[in-house]
């Protein structure tokens, strides 16, 4: 009985250390007007927002900036900070002369160094790029054109192994070393891209 009970305990000290850097943020309770607790907006605005019609119901975190500059719109969580990570969100494209769309950002050092998968619903592509000193390169490009609405970006990453997918098909699968500590997770934009998200979630090392 002690035996069985000590591997009980063992069995559950895994299972809790395998999910502790498990986070989901679905903006519900944060105050409207602001961006979400635990977020910084590194550069755009960024602010929680009503939406009754979000995947979650209730509110969302927007970004509304309408620069016409081809600035990085980049909000970061101040926690867990990540090597490894599944990170998935749920993101809707509301407006965009210049851009559109967005997505998330993982092993962040800081707002000009970091990696970003993001789809663009006026270029109907869905691409991977390295920021480093603010510097944009692209990784990876694919097609993809989507309907108009709320869409699931999900990207992994282990070592130096990248998968990006949309709506549960995978559309890039990249080998790349430029940055290799971990990081902040977060979201971005470009330019005048005004874009709703919902349902942020991650878990890694």
């Amino acid at each position: 009985m002690r035996m069985g009970l000590l591997l009980w305990i063992c069995a559950g000290a895994v299972a809790l250390g395998a999910e502790e850097n498990a986070r989901t943020w679905n903006f519900d309770a944060d105050k409207p007007g602001r961006i979400a607790a635990g977020f910084t907006g590194v550069t755009g605005q960024w602010e929680v927002v009503a939406d009754d019609n979000a995947p979650s119901k209730g509110q969302v975190l927007a970004q509304v900036a309408k620069s016409e500059k081809p600035a990085f719109n980049v909000a970061l969580a101040a926690e867990p900070k990540l090597k490894d990570v599944d990170l998935s969100v749920k993101m809707k494209a509301v407006a965009g002369a210049i851009d559109q769309g967005g997505g998330p950002v993982w092993r962040a050092k800081d707002g000009q160094n970091y990696y970003v998968a993001r789809f663009n619903p006026l270029e109907d592509n869905y691409r991977l790029y390295h920021v480093v000193n603010g510097k944009r390169t692209q990784v990876q490009n694919a097609e993809v054109k989507l309907a108009e609405g709320w869409h699931t970006l999900r990207v992994t990453m282990k070592g130096d192994q990248i998968e990006c997918f949309i709506d549960g098909q995978k559309h890039i699968e990249a080998k790349d070393t430029t940055l290799q500590e971990g990081g902040a997770i977060g979201l971005w934009t470009k330019a005048d891209a005004q874009t709703r998200f919902d349902d942020l979630t991650v878990s890694g090392k």
